[in-house]
């Protein structure tokens, strides 16, 4: 799969490495049926460029490069008021000298407030030039479409980048993830039995489907929801590998069998904590020093700690994690994740 011929920034130096976690996989161990789990390692994805880090910076490797060659001045994406991917596409802005606007759903009544912590005290501390907060359930493309018609009345130049970075162009960041995952195993003698990753927007486990897929890795992923079941899921991961794959123009059938999402970790809400998610991040900060965040990555390895105590995910399997960042998010929840609140479980 040849990626060469589409335009690219570079925003991160190597590629992020791949981790054991063996102090993880021996607490995890414990808890497992007849004291035995997989062998978990780790994907730092956390660690990639614009600080710091995370996986959109991949698909925006890809985006803003299109955004240039198309004469853009400003970035215009959404997300919910905690978004990581709006605060790395301003992070990419600021890099490269746009501007940059913001369309927040507020997805859980009165979660949006100006002076939060977390991720948008970044958006305030990078310069965001505007944020438009509309009701959940909006249309948001069309939402960031206004914004870009307002900026064309301007005599400016917007560029829309779907929420999470999820497209085709996006996707691709994921394509060369699954390129590079390829290359470190040669050459570090490494083999896994299963990929866990978390499933949202769908551009990160679709676009790494794709490049598996292509790159004839045969390894299975399993797609963790952070905000819907598998039956919403599956069909979003679809289409963006399927359209990933017509981008490439791979002569290839992606198949709903391709696609494997697992729920029930995500609840009550979208970005609302719960017990699960607690027992995550706490274990692996305390077993390997590793910090996840209580919205996407928090409940993913929560979804991996279930199947493994519930035989789903075999003991013994080798297992990679991949660490999808989200680091800022984690300080606007810090009495839930210290476990001073009470939540669901």
């Amino acid at each position: 799969m040849d990626l060469s011929r589409f335009a690219r920034r570079r925003y991160t130096a190597g590629a992020t490495p791949i981790e054991p976690a063996p102090r993880f996989t021996a607490a995890l161990a414990a808890t497992c049926p007849g004291g035995r789990g997989p062998e978990v390692w780790i994907k730092r994805d956390d660690l990639l460029g614009l600080f710091p880090g995370g996986n959109k910076t991949r698909k925006l490797e890809f985006l803003v490069a299109d955004a240039l060659a198309q004469g853009a001045d400003t970035l215009i994406t959404c997300g919910a008021p905690q978004s990581n991917h709006c605060r790395i596409t301003l992070a990419a802005a600021v890099k490269e000298g746009l501007h940059c606007r913001f369309v927040i759903e507020e997805r859980v009544p009165d979660s949006y407030r100006d002076d939060a912590s977390g991720n948008h005290f970044m958006f305030r501390l990078l310069g965001v030039e505007s944020i438009t907060v509309v009701p959940a359930g909006s249309d948001m493309a069309a939402a960031m479409r206004a914004v870009a018609s307002e900026l064309a009345r301007a005599g400016r130049t917007g560029y829309v980048i779907p929420g999470g970075g999820s497209n085709a162009i996006g996707g691709l960041g994921y394509v060369a993830c699954a390129q590079e995952l390829q290359q470190q195993c040669f050459e570090q003698g490494l083999r896994f039995d299963r990929v866990v990753v978390g499933s949202g927007s769908s551009g990160t486990h679709g676009g790494l489907l794709a490049g598996f897929l292509g790159n004839r890795i045969d390894v299975p992923i399993t797609g963790i929801g952070v905000s819907r079941d598998p039956a919403q899921q599956s069909p979003l991961v679809l289409a963006e590998a399927r359209a990933v794959c017509e981008l490439l123009g791979l002569d290839l059938a992606v198949r709903e069998a391709d696609v494997h999402c697992v729920g029930g970790y995500w609840q009550p809400k979208y970005s609302v904590p719960n017990a699960r998610m607690v027992e995550a991040v706490q274990l692996l900060a305390r077993s390997e020093g590793i910090l996840l965040d209580p919205v996407y990555t928090g409940k993913v390895m929560a979804g991996l700690i279930g199947l493994a105590r519930a035989g789903a995910i075999e003991p013994g399997e080798r297992v990679l994690f991949v660490h999808t960042g989200g680091l800022p998010s984690l300080f606007a929840y810090s009495r839930e994740v210290l476990g001073h609140t009470d939540l669901a479980p």
